[in-house]
């Protein structure tokens, strides 16, 4: 099993470039997905964030509100980090658990989808790292366009991140995401026949050890 990281700056096309490579046949294990689970009402992370930040991030119906948690955490780099200490081992153990469910079943190409892949320092966890990018004025355009944020908001999101340039010197891939639909389809289309033969490899190797 040929395990890939995808992962990219806020609004580069990471959720557009998964599900592609989920046409193409990949396992899909998407971070923002798990983040939302272990954050259902119940759950050990939904508490300790109301025990942090109080009531006042939750919606009438008693689930997260991101909206309001994500005015708060993100105008403070503490606080941010104080969230993602919560959310992040509770997210790690359901990606660990569908990657190894993936193996068990056998499944060729597993892409896990981690925004904060290389801040958290998970470039060893994986067999190749792929990065969507696009240049900032663009991801910031679509923050505003797209996703309805204030300009301040926006760029305080951008600004929390790793500069995509550091990113692109340790991915293994690069899946740039400034043009057409069209466009972005024929770079996937490529990469997934590359982590084809990258995976027919991985197998080989493992058979003849």
């Amino acid at each position: 099993m040929l395990l890939v990281g995808l992962t990219g700056n806020i609004a580069g096309g990471k959720t557009e470039v998964s599900r592609l490579f989920g046409e193409h046949g990949a396992t899909i294990i998407d971070s923002d997905v798990l983040a939302r689970e272990v954050v259902e009402p119940g759950t050990p992370a939904l508490e300790a964030i109301t025990a942090n930040w109080g009531n006042s991030v939750l919606a009438p119906d008693g689930s997260l509100d991101r909206d309001a948690l994500r005015n708060t955490v993100f105008q403070d780099p503490d606080e941010l980090l104080e969230l993602n200490e919560i959310v992040h081992p509770e997210i790690e153990k359901r990606r660990d658990e569908a990657i190894a469910e993936a193996r068990e079943r056998g499944d060729r190409v597993v892409v896990c989808v981690v925004p904060l892949l290389f801040e958290k320092h998970m470039v060893d966890e994986f067999d190749k790292i792929a990065l969507v990018d696009a240049p900032r004025p663009v991801r910031f355009e679509r923050l505003l366009k797209k996703r309805g944020l204030e300009e301040a908001e926006a760029l305080a999101m951008i600004a929390a991140q790793m500069p995509a340039e550091l990113k692109r010197a340790r991915a293994d891939y690069v899946i740039e995401n400034t043009g057409s639909m069209p466009e972005l389809k024929k770079a996937v289309a490529s990469l997934w026949a590359e982590l084809e033969r990258e995976a027919a490899l991985t197998s080989e190797e493992a058979r003849v050890s």
